[in-house]
Formats: structure tokens, sequence, C-alpha cells
């Protein structure tokens, strides 16, 4: 027991000598319940936006439900709480622009004196926002029959539609940054860069290596993902696809550069492993992989839409199911890749060899 004893004292104070190891698991998690907080627990009432459609400008139904504001509309009751939505009013076409970017749950269609609930019913946000809003219709006596269902039969308006391209994007930062970042601060711990670098190696070249491979298998998992996606959900590619394959490519490029910037000093791999998490997570939280990043405050939307994951799923997204080109994603394309490239540069500069 005494020989126990000793063991565990020396595990412990391997822990608290390390500051690194110490702020990565006892910090990091406070951080992230914070910024998870932020999306899913706002202060006040919750916000749902809606689209709301009118083909006929005499029909009066939901305007007369809104009320003198003509956006927003107080919904609930004290025991369940109220929900403040807000009514985007938009075209048709606008409004299925909305759903596929995931700035509006649902559609609602003004037609002469009927209303169409427009939705995805496997959402489960917009299955919500229709009962709600219908039960306040038929709470204020507007209408007899509060409108009728109608599940969205445009490409791209399917939760599926929303969610495959943000798994290939995640799938590029996750397959960087723990494939490369990961296997370089291992190898440095194990002295095997240090054995590397005194042959006559290419340093720029053997990091370098690393994009290749990466492109490569990148090329592979989007090859098997898409594949999956054609035939079991039925999704296709409905914009350009050398613009997707170069979007690709520009994601391995700024999450190569990432990668080698976080890997380049430390030796620990449990210190490598939290730069890599707080690279990762964040990002994977709120930059619309699972869920539109419009569920964020207004205030740090803005910087969400800057960050490197969110930049390149947009970007997929709207090759994907808005049918995009060259020609629209061009400037996130430039992007990625210089700031990769930068950080590439920036992170040789400054690597730890031994």
């Amino acid at each position: 027991m005494q020989q126990l004893w000793q063991m565990v004292l020396v595990q412990i104070r391997e822990f608290y000598r390390n500051p690194g190891i110490l702020f990565w698991v006892l910090g990091f998690p406070i951080l992230m319940a914070w910024g998870l907080g932020i999306a899913f627990t706002k202060q006040g009432e919750p916000i749902k936006h809606v689209a709301w459609v009118n083909e006929n400008s005499s029909s009066k139904t939901m305007s007369n439900f809104i009320g003198s504001d003509l956006n927003h509309k107080k919904i609930g009751n004290d025991k369940a709480g109220y929900t403040d939505y807000i009514f985007e009013k938009a075209t048709w076409d606008e409004a299925i622009q909305m759903i596929k970017k995931g700035k509006v749950a649902m559609i609602i269609l003004e037609k002469g004196d009927r209303l169409q609930y427009h939705l995805d019913p496997k959402n489960a946000e917009a299955q919500l926002a229709q009962l709600q809003v219908s039960y306040a219709l038929k709470n204020g006596n507007i209408t007899a029959n509060s409108g009728e269902i109608e599940t969205f039969s445009q490409v791209g308006t399917r939760y599926i539609d929303f969610l495959i391209p943000g798994l290939l994007a995640m799938n590029i930062m996750m397959s960087c940054m723990w494939g490369i970042s990961y296997t370089l601060i291992d190898r440095r711990s194990k002295k095997l860069l240090r054995r590397m670098v005194a042959t006559p190696m290419n340093k720029s070249l053997f990091l370098f290596s690393h994009l290749i491979t990466r492109i490569i298998m990148s090329a592979i998992e989007a090859t098997l993902l898409l594949s999956f996606a054609y035939f079991y959900f039925d999704i296709t590619v409905q914009g350009s696809v050398p613009a997707l394959i170069a979007m690709i490519i520009a994601g391995n490029v700024i999450f190569f550069g990432l990668a080698v910037l976080a890997s380049s000093r430390t030796a620990n791999t449990q210190i490598g492993n939290g730069l890599i998490n707080v690279v990762v997570m964040p990002m994977m939280v709120s930059s619309g992989i699972f869920f539109s990043y419009h569920n964020f405050p207004d205030w740090i939307t803005p910087v969400i839409e800057k960050l490197p994951l969110t930049l390149l799923a947009d970007s997929v997204r709207s090759i994907f199911i808005e049918g995009a080109g060259f020609s629209q994603v061009w400037p996130a394309l430039a992007i990625l890749s210089s700031v990769g490239v930068l950080l590439y540069l920036v992170g040789l500069k400054i690597y730890k060899w031994y």
C-alpha cells in the first residue's frame, strides 16, 4: 500500500507541476461550457426566425395575427414561457435560400385565406415552431383552420442536406489537426524529429509532405461520404464540382497551416491534445456544422462567420445546395488558401525540431 500511495503522489505531482496540462484539464471545459451556454441558454426570451411569404397582398391573416409590429410576435403563456418570433417577410425564392442557409426554421406561405407551413418534418426546431404558431393562431380565433403542413420538396431544404456539407468540412479539419499536429508532437516527444533532422532531409518538404497526404486522404474520405449520401439520402452536388474540389484543397491548406503552428513548439502530448482541442472544439460547436450558427447572439455572429471552418462549411454548403460556382466562392477560397500558407510559414519559422 505504501508503494501504491507513493506512485499515486508521483502522478499527482506531475500533473499540478505542469501548468499547461492544468489549464487544459480544468480551465478548458469551463470555457467550452461558457460557449455552449451562450448558444443555447440566451438570457431573456428565446428567439425563432420564420420566413413569411404572402402571395396575395390583400390577405391580412398573418398581418392581423402579428399586429402593429410586423416582424415580432411573442407566442406562449406564463406557464410554458414565451418565445419571440421574428417573421421575415420575403418572396418564395428568398425564403428557400433562408431555409438552405439555416437562417429560418420554416416557411409560412399565405395564399388567400389559407396558410401553409412548409418545413422538414425531421427537423425538431421546425416542428416546434409550427406547433407554437398554429396553436397561437387558433387561440386567437384568426381562423378555424390554422393551416396545412407541406413537406419540402426543393433540393437542399432537408436537414440532411444542411448536415452533409458541414460534416465534409469538419472531417477536413479533424483529419488535419489530429492527423498532422498530434503526429508531429508525438514524434517530437519520442525524439524521432531530432533523428530525422540530423539526416539530409529538407525540413519544409518534410512538413509539406503531410499536406499532400492529407489532400489524398480527404479525396478518399469525401468520395466515400458523398457516395453514401447519394445512394442513401439522394444528395447530389448542385453546383460546380471543380469549385468543390478547390474548396476541399483550400480547407486542407488552412488547417494544415493551423496544424503546423499548433505543433511547432511543445513536446508534451497532453499539452498538444489541449492545443488541438482549443482549435477544433470551438469551431466544431459554433461554425454551423450540426445547427445554424444564427442560434448564437447577434453580437458574436460576425466573428463566427470569419472562422476558417465557417468559411469552409458555408462555401461547401453553397456549392452543394445552392448551385454555387467559382464566382460565388472565390473570396473564401482566396482567404483560406492565403491564410493557410501564412500560418505554415510562421509555424516553419518557429518550429522546434528537438
